[in-house]
């Protein structure tokens, strides 16, 4: 084990053997209070729930929390945000005392290489660099991330792309990066008439009840809707949620004018559902 990690480690033993009394009267904590209180609901003597978690259990929990925090400001509700991050903070702490306490990483190295991290990332801050606007900052930071990571191939670049982010934000980061060498469309047409193709594709598949062709098309129906989204300049997710919002708000309108009627649209026809659809603007 590394020496200088075992030292941290025996530091805050030391530190919490000596005791932090949490005090519960205050009116305001700052970052070191919460990383105590953490610490000490996953002691010996804290909360069972707290000590049973580990990585691997709280995977969900903070992508929730992150999920939780973009709704709040997509709703623009700033109460609610405050709080969101602090659940998002939370995940983070607790992720990084379980790791104090397996001798993983401290919570001192977490802050050190994300402080270094925007030091090197920022050398028209930090040094002596120019970056007269947003463009050329992104267009160093994306060189700088490069050489960090050691990336020498777009392959290197495609692979680092996490696969638990959302499909179609996926699909775009990893279209982004082969695009940075020519593998793209050659023109919003052309994606049109791809899509066209693969749309009749599935069409025909579907025709004859070949399964693995359906499958095969629709993956590459959705990759292709993704290709267009970056086209036209549009963000597929957020597409998506859009879509998804308008269909409820629709659906809740359709379900409150069947109601006025004194009916409930499981009990109704096609015909009937399709023509209350119709006065939903």
């Amino acid at each position: 084990m590394d020496i200088e990690l075992t030292k941290k480690m025996d530091s805050y033993t030391k530190e919490k053997k000596e005791n932090k009394t949490i005090d519960c009267r205050k009116d305001t904590y700052c970052f070191e209070d919460f990383v105590d209180i953490i610490r000490e609901l996953r002691s010996e003597h804290g909360c069972p729930w707290d000590r049973e978690q580990t990585h691997e259990s709280l995977r969900n929990c903070m992508l929730e929390e992150c999920y939780e925090a973009i709704d709040a400001i997509n709703k623009k509700d700033i109460p609610n945000l405050r709080e969101e991050l602090g659940d998002v903070l939370l995940q983070v702490v607790l992720h990084t005392v379980i790791a104090e306490e397996s001798q993983e990483f401290t919570m001192d190295e977490v802050t050190t290489e994300i402080s270094k991290k925007m030091i090197h990332r920022h050398p028209h801050v930090f040094s002596d660099v120019q970056a007269e606007d947003s463009a050329t900052v992104l267009r160093n930071w994306e060189a700088i991330k490069v050489e960090e990571k050691k990336e020498e191939t777009i392959e290197d670049g495609m692979l680092r792309v996490a696969q638990a982010l959302p499909a179609l934000i996926r699909a775009t980061k990893v279209q982004k990066k082969a695009s940075k060498i020519g593998v793209d469309a050659p023109s919003t047409e052309s994606v049109f008439n791809v899509l066209n193709s693969t749309l009749n594709d599935m069409k025909n598949a579907y025709a004859i009840g070949n399964q693995s062709h359906i499958e095969e098309n629709f993956e590459r129906l959705l990759f292709l809707v993704t290709v267009l989204s970056r086209k036209l300049g549009i963000n597929a997710e957020n597409s998506l949620t859009n879509a998804t919002d308008k269909f409820i708000n629709r659906f809740i309108g359709v379900e409150r004018l069947a109601e006025g009627e004194g009916k409930h649209l499981k009990d109704m026809s096609i015909d009937e559902q399709t023509a209350l659809w119709g006065r939903i603007i």
